[in-house]
């Protein structure tokens, strides 16, 4: 008998709606940076793409490329032994200045600056959907990526209905 194994789930959030705009399910050999350009293609083409937030694991040169050429702004967090890249792409230029506004800040700062705290958000989103069970009935694969994508539509109705806003008194 094989072991099923682990499967990864990838997904890409709105912002502003909180709403999950791009899914990627994947075996667990499979790295989170190869996976970008596939979550960003899910995006229409007619809807802007402001910014790019991930963690350092897609400090890479693919996907800097990938997300300048859509027109957005990576924040991604250089990592702590970044060298400069040759400046022969918009990807490579932005990753530069990030870099160097890193070393000039601070990494700690460099993130309140950046905005790179938001990044938590696709996490909650990723809590709320590990909330909806961890295991997977489906035995096949491409079943799999069905009862996730059941479940990723079921999140967003959720997520439609309405999110609390809070607002200071007095």
């Amino acid at each position: 008998m094989i072991p099923r194994g682990w499967r990864k789930i990838h997904i890409g959030i709105d912002e502003e709606t909180l709403e999950v705009r791009a899914v990627e399910v994947t075996t667990s050999n499979v790295g989170d940076a190869p996976m970008l350009p596939e979550l960003l293609a899910q995006i229409p083409p007619d809807q802007h793409i402001g910014s790019v937030t991930a963690d350092g694991a897609y400090d890479t040169r693919k996907c800097h490329d990938t997300i300048a050429a859509g027109g957005a702004h990576a924040i991604i967090p250089p990592r702590k032994n970044a060298k400069l890249w040759n400046p022969t792409s918009a990807g490579a230029i932005a990753r530069n200045e990030a870099v160097n506004a890193s070393r000039y800040l601070g990494r700690a700062l460099w993130r309140r600056w950046s905005g790179y705290h938001r990044r938590s958000r696709v996490e909650t989103k990723m809590h709320c959907l590990k909330l909806m069970g961890q295991g997977l009935m489906a035995r096949d694969f491409d079943r799999q990526v069905a009862e996730i994508q059941i479940r990723v539509a079921v999140l967003n109705q959720y997520t439609a209905l309405g999110i609390p806003i809070t607002e200071p008194e007095g």
